[in-house]
């Protein structure tokens, strides 16, 4: 870079290295004629050819200076293509940036939606996995009540009575049966169901001893397994003793009564391995049952008990029955009376638009003055009266 006065002139620049040539191409013809007039004196040949030299010099200088500027005006020329494509390519640039721009901002927008609902529907999903991690919470609570409560012979038969009251209270109307009923021998029925007679009134208990089959169920070794099975027999055949002889009274009960029993694990386990113990309970009239076939027993006998208060009250219904055909044979009548009433008043209608056209036509002839057409509707049968002498 050249510092000349307020004029900088770049090294780099094509057209400040053509003057730089130029200056020295002349600084160059400048001492070659100095050289030139001091050997003037020398020889006026030399003189003369030294002219003519000067003169091709300067041809060639002025076809130089041509040369610069024809280079300077491509030069132009070209910084200006240069200038105008730079310019093109900006814009081009820029509208480039700003479509990747807003692609961009559309992209992360919808990235960013996308995230939300996301984060929304996980932020769901993990409310309904710690409502259900409270109810697994809750009902692992409620397991271990239901094992402390089963653990416990007292409180084992307080829960086996609740399911049956409940199977009871869905399954029968509340005036068909009674919780722990007093039997007229001063034992006490868990549930004594209402039943007329035939059967009569039937019986069911729902104290079954379960030790032995929790025995059975965590027996380990064959001997613990042999072990819990004799008791098992042992207890339900004490227990079917029990029941008959408790609440199966001749002439009081039903000639039998039902074993509740409150899991269908243990009904489907004396069903598959001790057919020897359903049988004795059907000798000994003692029907054994499970909070599934205990629902459908009811539900038989609430079909007799309805069965039975239908023919109680039969002679009602005959009664009620013959009130209502005399109301039907009441209406069929004065449906009969309406009926005849409806075709007088269509007979009356009907005449009355006899009357209507007939009278309609008649006007309409006077209207039109058509007397003559008249004439045939006067009866001859009336006799014009006679002048009389005045």
């Amino acid at each position: 870079m050249i510092q000349i006065g307020d004029t900088t002139l770049m090294l780099n620049d094509p057209m400040v290295l053509i003057a730089l040539g130029f200056a020295v191409v002349m600084i160059f013809a400048v001492l070659l004629l100095l050289i030139v007039a001091r050997r003037i004196g020398r020889s006026s040949e030399m003189t003369q050819g030294l002219a003519n030299q000067m003169g091709g010099l300067g041809a060639r200088v002025e076809m130089l200076s041509n040369g610069q500027q024809q280079l300077f005006g491509g030069l132009n020329s070209v910084s200006e293509a240069q200038a105008q494509q730079q310019a093109k390519t900006l814009q081009l640039m820029e509208q480039r940036l700003q479509l990747v721009t807003e692609t961009m901002t559309q992209n992360l927008s919808s990235s960013a939606q996308r995230t939300a609902n996301s984060l929304g529907e996980l932020q769901q999903r993990l409310q309904t996995i710690d409502k259900a991690q409270e109810n697994i919470t809750k009902l692992s609570g409620d397991v271990l009540s239901l094992q402390d409560i089963l653990s416990n012979k007292q409180t084992r038969g307080a829960f086996g009575e609740i399911q049956l009251t409940d199977i009871v209270s869905k399954a029968l109307p509340s005036d068909s049966y009674t919780l722990q009923a007093t039997l007229p021998n001063g034992k006490r029925a868990d549930c004594l169901i209402h039943l007329p007679s035939p059967p009569g009134p039937i019986v069911i208990d729902s104290k079954f001893p379960l030790e032995a089959y929790e025995a059975l169920r965590n027996a380990t070794s064959d001997w613990e397994k042999a072990e819990a099975s004799k008791q098992m027999r042992v207890s339900v055949k004490k227990h079917i003793k029990d029941i008959s002889e408790k609440y199966i009274l001749d002439g009081e009960t039903a000639d039998g009564a039902l074993m509740f029993l409150p899991s269908e694990a243990v009904y489907a386990e004396l069903h598959a391995h001790y057919p020897e113990l359903v049988r004795e309970g059907f000798a000994a009239r003692v029907w054994i049952v499970s909070p599934t076939t205990c629902m459908a027993t009811l539900n038989t006998m609430r079909a007799i008990l309805k069965d039975a208060r239908m023919r109680e009250q039969a002679g009602t219904i005959r009664k009620e029955l013959g009130l209502l055909h005399g109301d039907v044979d009441r209406l069929t009548t004065r449906v009969g009376n309406l009926d005849r009433h409806f075709a007088q008043a269509r007979k009356d209608v009907e005449e009355i638009t006899i009357s209507a056209e007939k009278a309609g036509k008649r006007a309409g002839r006077l209207y039109h003055f058509d007397f003559e057409e008249l004439a045939p509707d006067v009866d001859t049968a009336v006799v014009p009266l006679a002048k009389t002498d005045s």
